[in-house]
């Protein structure tokens, strides 16, 4: 599998993840927040990935 096709499945990924952190900061933070550190690690796997 092309490297291209991981990064760019993990930034699709991280674009969703973010999405989830927007629409439940509202109503639940404490669900919010584990998505927030899925979204980092996300964007972090796709960076180390890249390297």
């Amino acid at each position: 599998m092309p490297k291209e096709v991981v990064v760019i499945g993990l930034l699709a990924l991280a674009g969703f993840l973010a999405g989830g952190v927007y629409s439940t900061w509202k109503t639940a933070k404490f669900m919010a927040i584990i998505l927030l550190v899925l979204l980092l690690l996300a964007v972090g796997g796709a960076v180390l990935w890249l390297v």
